[in-house]
């Protein structure tokens, strides 16, 4: 009676969880019902109904250790189930009459459901680990991990950790981060960028940190010998010893506290369990540091090779090598195995002015230890070139102001522009003839009018000394040299050039005109002095072309100039000029004197229509496709218009493989067959565009198409078969070969597809890129054919096991393999043979009865014949 009310307080409470009671009841059978773990009992599962009549009873057996069942079929649990313990429960129930069994027994489970009971563990409570400055960021420093004993197929098990604390926090914002599902702890940029290792002391390549013989040296050199004190007595040595060996081990002296959590349900639920964990992190000293920039003196007199700086490696068996980056033949730097740079000889900075070393740290099989290192290397300039002159030659007009600048000194110096060793100070020591009418800027070098009234008849030219001296005043390592400077008179430019005409008239051109074609010769003359630059015509087109299609030639010897076509002429862009074309001096008018109508003239060019071909948007076209590019893809869209816009199709030309096609109206150029870089690496076709109802007006552009390979093929066997003598059992070589070209090809990767307990007795070694060979370890007691599983990828890890025949056998002393006269596969057995012979001497014995039947037949008749020619005779 009490179980009846207990199960009738669990129907009620399921009915309030919207568990109807229909759904609790059924007929007696094989079912399968969901209980979750840890339900508190009593609780109802299900009432079974049998189909026999009269039953009074039910028997439950099997996993039943909690379980039971009423006399009226209600299943229900006594105690609470465990899903750790045991995930299903297996019973059997059948239905009695007065404890004698009439229905049944039917097969039922109990699956237990996990609930989230169970809170994640980590694996330690404390983790520690070490992270280098100026590591990158996302490089794992040290892993956490943790395990829930829950159903791991459910969320309860599904773990995400987090970093809930950093200690310390200085800048405020996070140096570490982790990876909520991995665990793996890593560096933010932030992180990256400003971690630092405490100060201590800095070691070098192979001094192990810690060491008391490293110490010593380092206390030696440092602070030298302190009344002779042991070391175990100082007390300033044993506090570094301390401090660098408690450094080694960062759970004990750890530069930060981080607090991780883990929680169940995939982290973020309210519901969620957590546990956490502490990690240690140490921040080490980071020994590879750049030295640079590193400035050495030009010609520097030292004894060679010269240490000029040092590298340290952070792996201590690491060998160092040393490379200019710009690959230039002269290199004089060398780095010995402890990491000192040295330069080889004086350097010269007109030479070059700087050098890159790349300085790679590297192990014993080349593997890089550290990313390579770049020091820039500058060569300091010294005081060792004297300036330079170069020509200077100059004018000067009859009515040159005083202050005009006549020209500057053409003085060079190849030291560093940079520094005071090319400083330039300019000193006029002389001009001929007197008196002076010259005079220098000691800064610019600027050649100057001292005073006025030039004549040109009187004197046509002037010779100046100038005295160049660089370096800053007063430097005892100054360099001179001495100029000499010509000056010339000139006429003044008092007349203008005057044209032949004021107007040339109009011009007619095709629009097709060639580039460079002369449309009209025009001339302007001056009364100047002939030769100088005030009697000099220029021509300039100063409007009515405003794209600059044309412009003026000058023929220095004539003075004439021819206006030529300097771009395309377009109908359809201008169809006429009206060009402006003015006629000047280099040199300045005088005072008074300007430039008016007579110096300026006109052309006008009409523009005549032509039909015009295409005219494609772009000169080079250029194309990379992938191979794999699906059948029907676009490659390119060719872009044209006709000039006079008239309708323009495209057809293509070229395509010896037949693998595009071009869509005539829209010009898209698409791939009509499969690519196969493998058969071609580029494709050179012809696009055509032409007008639709003059095909004749044309236009061409040629078409790169640069197929790149995709890893379409797999290394394939050269050969697949071989055999291999018992008694030498010399290797067999494989050879493979890849369609693919790099990365996608070799070198090859081989290894055995036998099954560990099979591949015992064979052996593969690889040879290079593209063979290994097949070794076998025991040979078999018999001759054997066996078919080996060979797996071959390429570089890109792509490729697939192939089978291999290897027949073991015993050998000629040629090295084929020997066949016993009984084995061969052509000798029949006994009774076959047997067989045979019967059926031709059977054969054989017939045709001898069939001719001996003929003959005895034929004699007959010859005897016959005979007796009637006697009888017909003797009638």
């Amino acid at each position: 009676m009490m179980v009846e009310h207990l199960l009738l307080l669990t129907l009620l409470i399921s009915g309030a969880h919207g568990i109807a009671l229909e759904d609790m009841k059924g007929p007696l059978d094989h079912k399968v019902l969901d209980i979750p773990e840890a339900t508190p009992v009593p609780y109802a599962i299900f009432q079974f109904t049998s189909a026999k009549a009269d039953v009074n009873g039910y028997r439950l057996s099997g996993d039943s250790q909690g379980v039971a069942i009423s006399d009226d079929g209600w299943l229900y649990l006594t105690k609470p189930l465990d899903w750790e313990q045991q995930t299903i429960h297996h019973l059997e129930i059948e239905a009695l009459i007065d404890d004698e069994p009439v229905d049944g027994p039917y097969s039922v489970a109990l699956n237990v459901l996990d609930v989230n009971d169970h809170a994640p563990v980590f694996s330690q409570d404390v983790y520690s680990g070490e992270v280098m400055e100026h590591s990158l960021p996302g490089v794992q420093i040290v892993k956490v991990s943790a395990f829930d004993d829950d159903n791991p197929e459910t969320p309860h098990a599904e773990l995400n950790f987090s970093i809930i604390s950093q200690i310390p926090n200085t800048l405020g914002v996070p140096l570490f981060q982790i990876n909520g599902q991995t665990g793996e702890i890593s560096t933010t940029p932030a992180g990256a960028l400003n971690l630092r290792a405490r100060g201590g002391l800095i070691y070098g390549a192979r001094e192990a940190r810690g060491s008391s013989d490293v110490l010593r040296k380092k206390f030696e050199d440092f602070c030298g010998p302190v009344h002779n004190v042991p070391y175990d007595q100082n007390p300033f040595f044993t506090c570094v010893e301390r401090a660098e060996t408690l450094r080694l081990d960062a759970l004990l002296d750890p530069d930060y506290y981080l607090i991780v959590r883990v929680e169940d349900l995939g982290g973020g639920a309210e519901n969620a369990l957590s546990s956490t964990a502490w990690v240690n992190i140490a921040v080490r000293q980071n020994l590879w540091v750049n030295p640079g920039p590193i400035v050495i003196k030009e010609n520097f007199k030292a004894q060679y090779p010269m240490l000029i700086g040092t590298v340290t490696s952070n792996d201590q068996s690491a060998m160092y090598r040393l490379t200019q980056k710009e690959r230039e033949i002269k290199f004089p730097f060398l780095i010995n195995p402890a990491g000192e740079i040295y330069v080889t000889e004086e350097l010269d900075r007109e030479e070059k002015a700087t050098y890159v070393l790349v300085v790679f740290a590297e192990d014993e099989q080349g593997v890089l230890l550290e990313s390579p290192m770049e020091i820039l290397i500058t060569v300091q300039d010294e005081n060792d070139n004297a300036p330079k002159c170069g020509i200077n030659v100059f004018e000067v007009q009859e009515n040159e102001l005083v202050g005009s600048a006549v020209g500057k000194l053409n003085v060079h110096d190849a030291d560093d522009e940079e520094t005071t060793n090319a400083l330039l100070t300019y000193t006029l020591l002389s001009q001929d003839p007197p008196p002076n009418k010259f005079r220098v800027d000691t800064v610019t070098g600027n050649i100057l009018v001292a005073t006025a009234g030039f004549s040109l008849t009187h004197t046509p030219q002037y010779t100046l000394r100038v005295l160049v001296k660089d370096g800053a005043p007063g430097s005892p390592a100054a360099n001179s040299a001495e100029c000499q400077v010509t000056v010339r008179v000139i006429d003044i430019n008092n007349e203008i050039p005057i044209f032949e005409h004021d107007d040339y008239g109009t011009i007619t051109l095709s629009e097709d005109e060639p580039l460079g074609t002369a449309v009209v010769t025009i001339k302007a003359t001056d009364a100047d002095d002939p030769g100088t630059g005030s009697s000099k015509v220029e021509y300039h087109v100063v409007a009515g072309d405003p794209g600059g299609v044309f412009a003026v030639e000058v023929d220095e010897v004539t003075g004439e100039g021819r206006l030529v076509i300097t771009q395309p002429l377009d109908f359809e862009t201008t169809a006429s000029y009206r060009l402006q074309i003015d006629a000047r001096n280099p040199e300045p008018l005088v005072s008074g004197v300007e430039y008016d109508e007579r110096a300026t003239t006109f052309v006008t060019v009409e523009i005549l229509d032509v039909d015009e071909p295409p005219v494609f948007d772009m000169d080079v076209l250029e194309v990379t496709v992938p191979e794999n590019l699906t059948v029907g893809a676009t490659v390119l869209k060719m872009v044209a218009k006709d000039p006079e816009g008239r309708e323009i199709l495209f057809k293509l030309e070229g395509d010896e493989r037949g693998w595009l096609q071009m869509d005539s109206s829209s010009g898209e150029l698409k791939t009509k067959q499969k690519l196969d870089f493998e058969e071609a690496r580029q494709l050179s076709v012809r696009v055509v565009a032409y007008e639709k109802n003059a095909p004749e007006k044309q236009a061409e552009r040629d078409v790169s198409i640069q197929i790149v390979d995709v890893n379409d093929n797999i290394p394939q066997l050269v050969r697949s078969q071989a055999f291999i003598c018992t008694k030498e059992r010399k290797p067999v070589v494989l050879s493979a070969r890849d369609a693919d070209s790099a990365p996608y090809g070799e070198p090859f990767t081989f290894a055995l597809g036998l099954k560990k307990e099979r591949s015992n007795n064979w052996e593969l070694k690889a040879v290079d890129g593209t063979s290994a060979t097949l070794h076998l370890k025991k040979a078999p007691p018999s001759d054997q054919t066996l078919k080996i599983p060979i797996s071959i990828k390429d570089n890109a890890g792509m490729g697939v096991t192939h089978l291999f025949e290897v027949r073991v056998c015993n050998c000629t002393e040629l090295g084929y393999c020997y066949t016993e006269p009984g084995t061969h596969r052509w000798k029949y057995s006994l009774s076959t043979t047997i067989g045979i012979l019967g059926g031709t001497f059977a054969f054989i014995i017939l045709v001898l009865i069939i001719t001996i039947h003929r003959i005895n037949k034929s004699n007959k008749k010859k005897k016959a014949a005979g007796l009637d020619g006697e009888t017909n005779v003797m009638l």
